[in-house]
């Protein structure tokens, strides 16, 4: 649940990478992302990543952290 703003923004933001899926090296074949493109229905899959971006958000606030990219599989 939660704010409707907040979840709005970040269901855009997830909406926006997965438009811009031969752009993001984390929506490419192989990747979470990637995979839940190939299994589930497109707005699960927006809903499911906001959700991941929330979880991250959160973590951070919470810790005090800086983000930092994952780094990239070889």
């Amino acid at each position: 649940m939660g704010e409707r703003s907040l979840r709005r923004l970040l269901i855009i933001g997830a909406n926006s990478v997965i438009i811009e899926r031969h752009v993001h090296a984390a929506a490419r074949p192989g990747t979470w992302l990637g995979g839940m493109l190939t299994r589930k229905a497109p707005m699960l899959v927006r809903v499911a990543l906001a959700n991941k971006m929330a979880r991250i958000v959160w973590a951070l606030m919470a810790r005090g952290g800086v983000y930092q990219s994952p780094a990239a599989a070889a």
